[in-house]
């Protein structure tokens, strides 16, 4: 039985003592970058699948207790073009399935949710050879990473309160625990079907 949401959340929250300094000032360099290049032409699309997986392996190596560092939200671009061609597809899938209806395009997006994760720990897997995997280790999880989802929705509302300066501590915290939510999955899902699901020591 996988982790409960909340204890993810918890253990995220704890392995985050002492690294919130460089969480929150690598998730504010991330999305500056982000923010910018999507006032560029073009930019956006060719940037976003390797700066998406470089921040997947700063935020599984926070989760790990490993060294991690802000360069690592660069190493996405070691492998350009398949994380290039990840993002592409995805977008296209997602985009496709939307056309269709709303909610089957989110419950495609969820499905999608782990291939930037995987790429991190993969580097050698094709890009739809991730997606694939991705929606194979999904299979049975998505209703656990909706709820996962709207619980930092509600942390996120409650910054209110706090003129949403709180958000500066609840986005890193997400993104780790969605790193943990990942690699507890990846521990729990039949290996049937998924091939060799080693974890790397990225």
């Amino acid at each position: 039985m996988a982790t409960p949401n909340t204890d993810l959340m918890g253990q995220s929250w704890k392995d985050l003592s002492g690294r919130w300094g460089l969480a929150i000032g690598t998730m504010i360099v991330f999305f500056l970058i982000t923010a910018v290049s999507g006032i560029i032409p073009l930019a956006s699309l060719i940037l976003s699948g390797p700066l998406a997986v470089g921040y997947a392996i700063f935020n599984l190596r926070l989760a790990r207790k490993q060294n991690a560092d802000l360069s690592n939200i660069f190493d996405g671009f070691n492998n350009f073009g398949t994380n290039l061609a990840a993002f592409l597809l995805m977008l296209i899938y997602i985009i496709g399935w939307t056309l269709l209806l709303i909610i089957p395009g989110i419950i495609k997006a969820m499905s999608y949710s782990q291939t930037f994760f995987i790429i991190a720990q993969e580097p050698n897997i094709g890009a739809n050879e991730a997606i694939e995997k991705s929606m194979k280790m999904m299979d049975g999880y998505k209703l656990k990473y909706f709820g996962l989802q709207l619980l930092f929705m509600l942390c996120a509302s409650l910054t209110a309160v706090t003129l949403f300066i709180g958000m500066f501590w609840v986005a890193p915290w997400m993104q780790v625990t969605l790193a943990k939510f990942h690699d507890d999955i990846s521990e729990k899902v039949s290996l049937e079907g998924l091939g060799e699901n080693t974890i790397l020591n990225i």
